[in-house]
Order: structure tokens, then C-alpha cells, then sequence
């Protein structure tokens, strides 16, 4: 028989398949060679068909057919033989396989080899695919390669009792005697593995735990030569002695000082010369880009708790927003808005602008979000606040976030000294340029409230411009026309220029002509509003100039709590707690029917979705429903025959765009939060208030965050109660629940007790977590009796 293609050869041949089908006839006709030379036996030429057995299996085709072959080269006397063999049983066998039992003698006889290589193999595979049965049976010699001389050995070895230890837990007092004489090592690889293997027996034993605490001052000094070590070339890795280790040497401190002042006292010196912020500020001086987003991720967390510290190297910090690495430059970013505060808000909020007018698109939502957040904490005065919002509209005006707009609509209302600045400023930034949307918006609904201001030539802050009645009704029936323009913004022109009927006194007829002809518009939404006005201008003439009169100024109402002394990046301040922006996706209407239907019973009402818009928050349909206003019910098909549930209409779009008074006004009653779920590191924490205009409507705020090491994403809370109550859950503020406790998702829900009874409700949670869908059920018993008397 001819012998067989080297790997070589077989590698370059596969190589020059030009289709997946060429390739795989290929490997088809070497693998049925390779059978053959099996069936016959042919111990010249294993090794070889073994090696390019594992290659195809790495391609990613069954190579099942060698795994005894595999052990027949474990077995062989050749170095060779043997280093195939135990690659390829690492590769092919595992514990679901009863192949690998037969290695466990061959293993035994490598672990006693005189030669140092061969234990090594045998470490490396009983350490990789060892099932408990054979760490059972081999863990004697592993311990005694443990206390070897050897340091090449005592290394794998020292991986290879982690194994064990984590197959079989009981075997760990086994290795304690061997781990006395670990850490005198000199070898970094022994060190590090030795450190791996503590770490491991101190998690899993709280009597290693407290065994091992007498080896504190013995690490301290270990991480101490490290940093006062000169330079080393074997262990040097951008100016700092072997990192890896120290991070090591960390990880088990953290868990020895846990809970311990002694221990925690004896590392207190050499932690802060490890973790000294002044540190991390030098590494963001570093050519390497790993450690300078380290630096950055390390400030970040430690900005809370040591502000001032971080401050120092800000400049440092607004540098790295100009690096071309975008993890680099998203870190910077978060970070510059934690350093953001009333002493530096104009110089940080400049580099911010900036960093907003040259970022990737991917930026500048998030970056227009930080700097609306920042503006209203810290604004230096009013007309700072507006020229900056309209800065960010003008630059990242559609990347901004839906709120936005009615925001800057509240802030320009409530400063009523600049509202001949602001209409004026708005007026220029939009002259031919009807792209940014939520600027156009902004700009003409203030052009419709203060138009009588543009034209009147009067500014005390800038230098006025003179503008007629009828080039500002040309720029809003641009805005009509144009194609960037979308529904919403058309609302918004269209209003504007029936409110100018009021404020003009030359244009109306024109004004008139333009109102009618929207009057037959395909868009049902403009259509509607050119009816009604219509009818302002007929039959209700009379109450025109009254219903379009100027708006109040307009209080902003926080829904989350009571007011609370906060920590703001360095400063003390009594801050309402927040609530995030509802994401402008609809909530789809099918979960509540699921939860019904997975819950059952008859005495269970749904939820009542609110349907969100992109519109201005507006006196709304919604409460009215939920309040008994209206009487609408309906069923739907998923939902139980007795189960009513109330239809719900669209709020009218008023004529000014916000809700003038607000039909909830929440306050802060007093009554204790509760904690309504905690499981797998998901916590759910209900505050409560009660509306003041209705004692029978409780407002409840869930708070979710999430303490494991990675998010939770697409999370999804529903909720169902008794049909004597009414229920309505708001959109929530986001669908990712941040890892480590550093953000929560905030969602409302409003709950209608005409009877007083006492609350119950059943939940249900989704999300996603370390790539697997969950779903739970849960039920709600335990509300304070505040919350429904």
C-alpha cells in the first residue's frame, strides 16, 4: 500500500478547493484512505492519519472513527505517538463517552514516566477531559507531582488539581500538605497557577478560606517585589512586571480580605499603591490600547466613590474622546459625563459639543442624552441651557431621544424672558434646512407662540432681525411640503400657522386659504386638525383668540418618588429621582393576553397597554379610562370571556403641542417599598404613591437591577390583577438590565382600587441571560396596607 499524503500536503490540497462541495469530496476520499490504513492495522503511518484526522475534525467533519486510534498512540513508547494521541483524546473523547475510561491505566503509567514531557501530556489531558471517576483514581499522583522539584511539572499539575477539585470537591484536603511550600516558588508560571489553585479551594471551602488567611502578609509581599522590581525582560509587559499574575494575586486578596480586619489591614498598603488612581491616570498616557481601556473602565467605576481624585486627570480623560478606537472612545465618553458637574459644566460640555459634531453615528444618541441630562442638573442660566439643547438639536437632531422636544418646549415656556431670543435663534437655525426634525419642531411650535415677538423687530440679547408676517408664513408652508418632513412635524407647522391668526394681523385670509386646503390632505392626521380649525374660523370665531391664546408656564411633574439627597458626580443636592424616557417602540398588546392565558382564572384583569406616540405628552385618553371617565370595554380573543378590558383611545393632539394641566399629580405618601422578587440576581423593588386628584388610583415604580457579571437582555415585565382592580403598565426605560448593580430599568404602573381591597398580583418576567431565554412566574402578596386604604 503506497504511503499516505503528509498533513502538509493534505492542508495545502484542501486549501485549493475552489466550492464547499470540492472540499468535502476531497475530505471524503482521505477519509475513507484513512479508514483503510485503520482496518490494516498500520502502526507506521497512525501518528500521520491521526494528525490529519484531528485537522478535518477542526474543519469541522466527523473524526469519530479515530478515537481508539488515539489510544493505541497513547499507548505507544514514541514521544511522538504519544503527543498525537493525547491532542486527539482531548479533542475527540469527553465524560459522555465511555472511550476515555480505557485511558485512565495509559494515563497512570505517563503520570509515573521518567520523562518530564510525557507527565506533562498526561497532566494536560486528565487536567482538559478528566471525568470524576478518573480524578478519583489519579488524584494520588497528582498530588505528588504537586510537591516535584520540577517546575514545569509542579505547574500542570497545579491546573490539574483545580480539575480535580471541581469534579470532585472531597479530594481538596488531598492537595492542602502540598500547597505549604507553593507560594516560596520563584517561578512566575508556578506562582501563578499556585494562586489559581488557592483561589479555587478558598471559594469552594470556608475552612480553606480561613486556613489559607495566614498567607495575606506572604501574597502581600509576592505582589509588593512586583511592583518594586526593576525591569525584567521575561516578564515585562508594557512597562509593568507580569500583570497577569498580580491580577491573580488581587482576585485572591479580595476574597481572603472579605469579611476579615486583619486581613484586610495587612493589604491595605499595598493596595493603595496597586489601585492608586494616580495609576490608572498614567496608563491613559499608554501607547498600548488594552490598558488604556482599562484605565478607562477602572475610573469609571471608581468615579463614585472617589470624584475629586478622577477630576485630576479630566483632561486626560476628554483627550482620549479623540482616540480611533471606538471602545476606547465610548468609555471616555461615559466617563467625561460622570466628571460633569456645576463647577466645570461650560468647559466639559464644550468638549462634549464638540466630540458630538465629529463622532461616529452610533455616538450621538447617547452622546445627546448625556448632554441633555448634564444641562438641566447643571445649567449655568437659562439662556446657557437653551443654546445648548439647541446646539445638540442642530448637530445630532435626529439621533436625539423622543423627549426632547416637549423638554426644550417646558424650558423655552418657563423663561419667559427669552422668548424674543429663542424664536429668533430657532427662526435662523432653520432657514432651508428642514432636516434635523426635533429641531423644526421645537422651532415651529415657538414660532407659532411667539411669532408676534419675531416680527417685531425687538431682542434685547442679540441684534434683531427683520422679518415679515409673510416670510414666516413661507418658512412654516415649507416645512408643510417638504418631503424630510414627517406627520408629526407637519402637526406642528399646521398649528403654528392657525395660532399666527392670532398674532398676525396682515395674513389671516392667507392663513385661512392654507388651513382649508389641508382640509382634503391624505393625512388623516392633518386633515382632522385643518377640519377643526376650520371651524374656528366659521362657526366659533368668537372663541379663536382664546382657545389659541399664549400657553402658562408649565410645571414639570416627576412620577419616580420622593426627593432624595443624591450624589451627583461630587456634589451634594436634593434631587427628585427620575424616570427614564419610555422607548418609542409599541408595546406589543399579545403579552398581555399570553400572561391571561398562562395565569388563568376568571378573576383576572389585564393590563391596559399604554399606546405610545411620538407626540408631545398630552392631556391623554389613556388616564381617562383607567380613571372611569370613560366607559369603553371590549375583549380580547386571547383573553377570557368574563375578563373585560377596556379599549383604550388616542390622546388628542392638542393645539399646543403639551398637555397644558396634567391629569396626575403625584405625591410622595410615605409608604414603604418592597422588595417583590429576588431570584438568580434579578431584584424587583416596588415604591408606591397615590395620586392627589384621585385617593383611589396607587402609583407603583419598579426598580430592576441586575448583580450578576453579565446583562440581561430583552427583559419583559408583565403584570395581571384581581377584575375588581384596573391596571395599566407604562412602557419601561429600557429592555437591558446593566450587570453589577450599576443601572436599573424603571416602569410604571398605575393601579385603580375603587373598593379598597387588598392588592394581589401575579407577575411575569423575561429576559435573556448568558445566551438563554428565562421565564418566571411570580406572586405579589406582600403590599403595604398603605398602598390600597
Amino acid at each position: 500500500m503506497p504511503a499516505p499524503i503528509r498533513l502538509r500536503e493534505l492542508i495545502r490540497t484542501i486549501r485549493t478547493a475552489r466550492t464547499q462541495a470540492e472540499e468535502r469530496e476531497m475530505i471524503q476520499k482521505e477519509c475513507a484512505a484513512i479508514r483503510s490504513s485503520f482496518r490494516e492495522e498500520d502502526n507506521t503511518y497512525r501518528c500521520r492519519n491521526v494528525a490529519k484526522l484531528l485537522y478535518m475534525h477542526m474543519l469541522g467533519y466527523p473524526a469519530h472513527f479515530g478515537q481508539l486510534e488515539c489510544l493505541k498512540l497513547i499507548a505507544s513508547q514514541k514521544f511522538t505517538d504519544k503527543r498525537i494521541g493525547y491532542l486527539g483524546a482531548m479533542l475527540l473523547l469527553d465524560e459522555r463517552q465511555d472511550v476515555h475510561l480505557l485511558m485512565t491505566n495509559c494515563i497512570k503509567n505517563d503520570l509515573n514516566h521518567s520523562t518530564q514531557y510525557v507527565q506533562g501530556l498526561a497532566l494536560c489531558t486528565l487536567g482538559c477531559m478528566g471525568s470524576s471517576e478518573m480524578c478519583r483514581d489519579l488524584a494520588g499522583e497528582v498530588e505528588k507531582l504537586l510537591k516535584t522539584s520540577n517546575s514545569y511539572l509542579r505547574k500542570k499539575a497545579a491546573l490539574c488539581a483545580v480539575h480535580v477539585i471541581r469534579k470532585v470537591p472531597e479530594l481538596m484536603e488531598m492537595f492542602l500538605p502540598a500547597t505549604k511550600n507553593l507560594l516560596n516558588e520563584k517561578n512566575h508560571g508556578v506562582l501563578h497557577t499556585s494562586v489559581v489553585l488557592l483561589t479555587e479551594m478558598c471559594e469552594r471551602s470556608p475552612d480553606m478560606l480561613a486556613h489559607f488567611r495566614k498567607l495575606v502578609p506572604q501574597l502581600v509581599r509576592i505582589l509588593k517585589n512586583l511592583i518594586m522590581s526593576g525591569y525584567s525582560p521575561e516578564h515585562d509587559v508594557s512597562g509593568i512586571s507580569d500583570p497577569f499574575l498580580q491580577v491573580r494575586i488581587l482576585r485572591l486578596l479580595r476574597i481572603l480580605g472579605r469579611n476579615d480586619d486583619d486581613s484586610s489591614e495587612a493589604m491595605n498598603d499595598i493596595l493603595a499603591q496597586v489601585l492608586a488612581i494616580n495609576i490608572l491616570g498614567r496608563f491613559l498616557l499608554n501607547n498600548d490600547k488594552n490598558i488604556r481601556y482599562v484605565a478607562l473602565t477602572s475610573l469609571l467605576k471608581t468615579v463614585q466613590t472617589d470624584h475629586n481624585a478622577v477630576q485630576r486627570h479630566r483632561s486626560t480623560i476628554v483627550d482620549c474622546l479623540k482616540d480611533l478606537d471606538v471602545s476606547i472612545k465610548r468609555r471616555a465618553m461615559e466617563l467625561s459625563f460622570a466628571l460633569v458637574n456645576g463647577n466645570n459644566i461650560r468647559g466639559m460640555m464644550k468638549e462634549l459639543l464638540y466630540f458630538l459634531d465629529s463622532c461616529e453615528p452610533e455616538f450621538k444618541a447617547d452622546c445627546a442624552s448625556g448632554i441633555f441630562l448634564a444641562a438641566e442638573k447643571y445649567a449655568p442660566s437659562k439662556r446657557w441651557h437653551i443654546d445648548t439643547i439647541m446646539r445638540v438639536l442642530t448637530t445630532a437632531g435626529s439621533y436625539v431621544r423622543d423627549d426632547a422636544v416637549p423638554n426644550l418646549i417646558q424650558l423655552i415656556t418657563n423663561s419667559v424672558e427669552m422668548h424674543a431670543y429663542t424664536v429668533q435663534r430657532l427662526y435662523k437655525a432653520i432657514l432651508g434646512d428642514y432636516s434635523q426634525q426635533p429641531l423644526v419642531q421645537v422651532a415651529a411650535w415657538c414660532i407659532g407662540e411667539y411669532g408676534d415677538l419675531l416680527v417685531s423687530g425687538q431682542c434685547e440679547e442679540e441684534e434683531p432681525i427683520q422679518v415679515t408676517e409673510d416670510e414666516v408664513l413661507d418658512i412654516l408652508e415649507s416645512v408643510l411640503i417638504s418631503n424630510m418632513s414627517t406627520s408629526v412635524t407637519r402637526g406642528y407647522a399646521l398649528t403654528a400657522i392657525m395660532k399666527l391668526s392670532t398674532r398676525f394681523t396682515c395674513t389671516v385670509n392667507r392663513i385661512k386659504k392654507v388651513v382649508s386646503i389641508y382640509g382634503s390632505s391624505i393625512d388623516v392626521e392633518l386633515q382632522q386638525r385643518a377640519v377643526e380649525y376650520n371651524a374656528l374660523f366659521k362657526k366659533y370665531d368668537h372663541m379663536r383668540s382664546a382657545l389659541l391664546e399664549r400657553m402658562p408656564v408649565m410645571e414639570k411633574v416627576t412620577t419616580n418618588g420622593p426627593t432624595e439627597i443624591v450624589q451627583t458626580n461630587g456634589e451634594t443636592d436634593p434631587t427628585p429621582l427620575e424616570t427614564k424616557p419610555p422607548p418609542s417602540g409599541p408595546q406589543p398588546t399579545s403579552q398581555a393576553n399570553d400572561l391571561l392565558d398562562l395565569l388563568g382564572g376568571n378573576d383576572i384583569t389585564p393590563v391596559i397597554p399604554t399606546a405610545p406616540t411620538s407626540k408631545p405628552a398630552s392631556a391623554g385618553g389613556e388616564l381617562l379610562d383607567l380613571l372611569g371617565d370613560i366607559n369603553l370595554t371590549g375583549a380580547p380573543a386571547a383573553a377570557p370571556a368574563s375578563a373585560s378590558v377596556p379599549q383604550i383611545s388616542q390622546p388628542p393632539f392638542l393645539l399646543d403641542g403639551l398637555s397644558s394641566q396634567p391629569l396626575f399629580n403625584d405625591i410622595a405618601t410615605g409608604i414603604p417599598s418592597i422588595t417583590a422578587y429576588s431570584k438568580n440576581g434579578l431584584k424587583i423593588e416596588f415604591t408606591f404613591e397615590r395620586s392627589n386628584t384621585n385617593p383611589s388610583v396607587t402609583v407603583i415604580t419598579i426598580q430592576a437591577s441586575n448583580s450578576t457579571e453579565l446583562d440581561m437582555t430583552d427583559f419583559v415585565f408583565q403584570a395581571a390583577v384581581p377584575k375588581t382592580f384596573q391596571l395599566q403598565l407604562l412602557s419601561p426605560s429600557s429592555s437591558i438590565v446593566p450587570a453589577f448593580n450599576t443601572g436599573t430599568i424603571t416602569q410604571v404602573i398605575k393601579v385603580l382600587n375603587p373598593q379598597k381591597q387588598q392588592l394581589r398580583m401575579r407577575i411575569k418576567l423575561t429576559y435573556n441571560h448568558k445566551g438563554s431565554a428565562m421565564q418566571d412566574l411570580a406572586e405579589v402578596n406582600n403590599f403595604p396596607p398603605q398602598s390600597w386604604q
